[in-house]
């Protein structure tokens, strides 16, 4: 039997090499050899074990950091990042207006003190108010308040805070006793330069007023009124004729107490019309003076021959 010998050597020689190169031989349907039985012999000889199950058998095994056999690098996972969370919104800064607190009121329209003819006394040194001081805050001092306050940057309330107040008192002097109580209502004028020498009654149609002087020196002012335009009174370089105490005109017959003559019938006079009208009415072209007692003491100081300058 040498030839089947041979044959049996042949086959299993065959499946060793089919082994030992790793090759397969084709699966059947199930996956087995064909003809194979579960822990039986191939038709080549081989035993071929159980079929594994597949509820006990081990899954591959997984590559591992230690386990070279994976062939790859192994790179930890990141960290998780945290969710990301909104900051609470800042809270808000209140405004510096809203913050500051306002500015006391001092003075405001309706107000009558002394403290508010100072307040026009700091203003007329300035430019902003162009009156006597009279002590009492209406319409006129609150438009002096508010120019001041545009010029000075500061919110144009025409009323007088104590911001207001303070910026005023830095730009200004303590006023003197005639500037708190001037001798007249309007600011008296710049003297004419012809009033500068001598003893002169320096009157003044464009600030009504007059001032006596002498030498240049300002002795005593007064507010005054002239002739209307049907009646003008004269302008230019006179100098007194001659002085009534108790003067009437025979013209109007109308009196004209503490007269003294510059031009013809035109004399500077007390006149009891402008004492109660004030300037709604007008002379006859003489010079009205309506505070009596500044006239009477005028009449006392005046002498005949002094000058009088009328001017514009």
């Amino acid at each position: 039997m040498p030839r089947t010998s041979a044959l049996c050597r042949g086959l299993t020689a065959t499946a060793v090499l089919a082994v030992s190169v790793g090759c397969t031989v084709q699966p059947g349907v199930d996956g087995s050899p064909p003809d194979a039985k579960p822990g039986g012999v191939s038709p080549l000889g081989v035993s071929i074990g159980p079929a594994p199950d597949p509820a006990t058998s081990s899954p591959e095994p997984v590559a591992t950091p230690s386990s070279p056999a994976a062939g790859r690098t192994y790179s930890p996972a990141p960290a998780p990042t945290p969710p990301r969370t909104s900051a609470p919104p800042p809270a808000p800064r209140p405004s510096p207006s809203a913050s500051a607190p306002k500015p006391a009121t001092l003075m405001a329209v309706g107000v009558q003190s002394d403290q508010v003819r100072e307040l026009q006394a700091r203003l007329r040194q300035i430019g902003h108010f162009d009156r006597s001081p009279t002590g009492y805050y209406g319409s006129v001092t609150a438009s002096a308040v508010s120019s001041f306050q545009g010029k000075r940057g500061l919110p144009r309330t025409g009323t007088t805070d104590t911001v207001t107040w303070q910026r005023l008192l830095g730009m200004t002097e303590q006023p003197t006793r005639d500037e708190l109580r001037p001798p007249t209502e309007k600011p008296v004028a710049k003297p004419d330069p012809r009033c500068l020498k001598g003893r002169v009654m320096c009157i003044s149609k464009k600030s009504s007023t007059l001032a006596w002087m002498v030498n240049g020196e300002v002795k005593s002012a007064m507010d005054v009124r002239f002739g209307s335009e049907y009646t003008p009174t004269r302008e230019g370089v006179f100098s007194v004729g001659w002085k009534s105490r108790d003067h009437v005109s025979t013209l109007y017959d109308s009196p004209m107490p503490y007269a003294m003559f510059f031009s013809g019938g035109q004399a500077v006079h007390y006149s009891s019309d402008f004492a109660a009208r004030g300037y709604e009415g007008a002379s006859h072209g003489c010079v009205n003076v309506r505070d009596e007692k500044k006239v009477a003491a005028l009449f006392d100081e005046v002498r005949t021959g002094d000058k009088v300058v009328i001017y514009w």
